[in-house]
């Protein structure tokens, strides 16, 4: 991890009851930094929102501004991970190590 400061603001938060998950919109501001690594985001994220395990937080779609400085992506928290592996596509659930291969 980098000793360089950002800042997470999380917008239009939804708790969804149906799919037993939080889903918001996360604005990511680095100013020193080319970009954050998605792992220290969910750490981040984690220690925010008191999630026990990290692997139950999915950040997706993440997309740095013009210039850098600010990334903008889109968060899920879910409940468990047995909702997670129900609702979550595949791919997702490979890249944060919830299934294999």
């Amino acid at each position: 991890m980098s000793d360089k400061p950002y800042t997470i603001r999380t917008r239009k938060v939804l708790t969804n009851k149906l799919l037993s998950r939080k889903q918001m919109i996360i604005d990511v501001i680095h100013q020193e930094r080319a970009n954050v690594p998605r792992a220290e985001l969910m750490v981040k994220i984690a220690k925010m929102y008191k999630v026990k395990d990290p692997n139950n937080i999915f950040v997706f779609g993440l997309r740095t501004a013009f210039g850098g400085g600010k990334s903008t992506g889109f968060c899920v928290i879910y409940d468990d991970a047995k909702a997670a592996a129900k609702y979550e596509p595949r791919h997702r659930l490979i890249k944060n190590g919830l299934a294999k291969p």
